[in-house]
């Protein structure tokens, strides 16, 4: 198979994607299906990496996971890798967290380019008295560590995400050059030990152009 003949069968895969992902039931698909990240806060994005896994997965397109950096996997591996994002447009950031710096580079390295997979969407948020967020921390047995320890320090929660409403999906291109010009995220961060995390690459949608392989509109 040609990359281009590969690339058109990721393409006629996704086209068939649900439109409206309801939060309640995204999660509780991943979690009958035992999706190990169903209990993420951020299910949006797993919900997206779950949905590309089983499609794609079921036409034999593409083989999942892809390849594996240290402790770091890519989503998914063709012609080259492939990573799996999803992003609100309904917002004024339109910058997206790819993956491991280092990770990327390897790859990189060893297939030419990285591809992302873009999903993107206007979502809705939590009502103010959280009753998403209350029925998934039930779902998973209560609150998580993460949030206990948050709540004493007095951090503000933020509002989750109930639902997105699928508007395109992005293909997009890294290579050398995008590397280069990308933004990090985690910069200098540290993890509880004290050891520093791993740079992540951060990608600003606007200043792409070549790096944009295709888009799929979902009216």
């Amino acid at each position: 198979m040609t990359i281009l003949q590969e690339f058109n069968k990721i393409v006629d895969v996704l086209r068939s994607l649900p439109k409206i992902w309801n939060g309640k039931k995204s999660i509780l698909e991943m979690k009958h299906a035992h999706y190990n990240q169903w209990r993420q806060t951020e299910w949006m994005g797993f919900y997206f990496q779950f949905l590309c896994e089983e499609h794609l997965k079921i036409k034999n397109v593409l083989e999942i996971p892809g390849p594996k950096y240290d402790n770091v996997k890519i989503d998914a591996l063709g012609r080259f890798p492939w990573d799996f994002k999803a992003h609100a447009i309904n917002t004024s950031a339109h910058q997206i967290i790819v993956n491991d710096k280092k990770a990327i580079a390897k790859a990189i390295k060893d297939y030419k380019k990285v591809g992302v997979v873009l999903a993107l969407g206007e979502v809705e948020y939590n009502d103010a008295k959280r009753n998403f967020q209350k029925w998934h921390e039930k779902l998973k047995g209560g609150l998580s560590k993460y949030s206990k320890e948050r709540i004493k320090r007095g951090a503000w929660s933020r509002l989750r995400k109930v639902e997105f409403n699928l508007k395109q999906i992005c293909f997009i291109s890294i290579d050398n050059k995008t590397l280069k010009s990308a933004g990090l995220f985690q910069k200098d961060f540290r993890n509880a030990n004290g050891s520093l995390r791993n740079e992540k690459i951060l990608i600003d949608l606007e200043k792409l152009d070549k790096e944009i392989i295709k888009i799929i509109d979902f009216v």
